[in-house]
């Protein structure tokens, strides 16, 4: 991620050489970023949000439960987990949408950080009852994040929360 750019930013604000640049939204999630109900917190500094404004910025929209996902399940996802915890957010991992590494000698990081969504999560999830606990068809996911850049996508909010695509 260092060698590609993931993380180079002049300014946390700043778009300068935002748009390909690595650090960049992938396409097929540009059109849900920009919608209001979308919170895009600071970047954390080491591995969970203590440092950055997501809690803030989910106690302003009165977001009480998460569903969490990441590429480093024992280490972001894990931490970030943990502090919503204490933060008081409900909080349920996904686990087939998280990763982690392996290592000849300090193991499996993904199976040590699943051990540990299961005693601490408020849930343990699949993609697909993720998913369905949202109220939307995984076919109807699959189809709105498959579209190319420039088709619209209508997202609505039913009254009890679930989200339809």
């Amino acid at each position: 991620m260092h060698s590609s750019g993931t993380f180079v930013r002049t300014d946390q604000l700043s778009e300068e050489g935002f748009e390909g640049s690595g650090a960049d939204w992938l396409e097929q999630y540009k059109p849900y970023i920009a919608e209001d109900n979308v919170i895009v917190s600071s970047p954390h500094k080491v591995y969970g949000p203590e440092q950055n404004d997501l809690v803030l910025q989910m106690r302003k929209k009165k977001i009480d439960r998460v569903i969490l996902g990441g590429m480093s399940a024992n280490l972001c996802v894990e931490s970030h987990m943990r502090e919503l915890i204490e933060q008081g957010f409900e909080v349920h991992v996904v686990k087939d949408a998280t990763a982690g590494a392996k290592d000849p000698e300090l193991g499996d990081g993904y199976a040590a950080a699943l051990t540990n969504f299961k005693y601490i999560a408020n849930g343990v999830m699949s993609t697909d009852e993720a998913i369905s606990a949202m109220g939307a068809d995984a076919d109807e996911i699959a189809v709105a994040i498959d579209r190319r850049e420039g088709e619209e996508v209508e997202i609505e909010t039913e009254s009890n929360g679930a989200t339809r695509l």
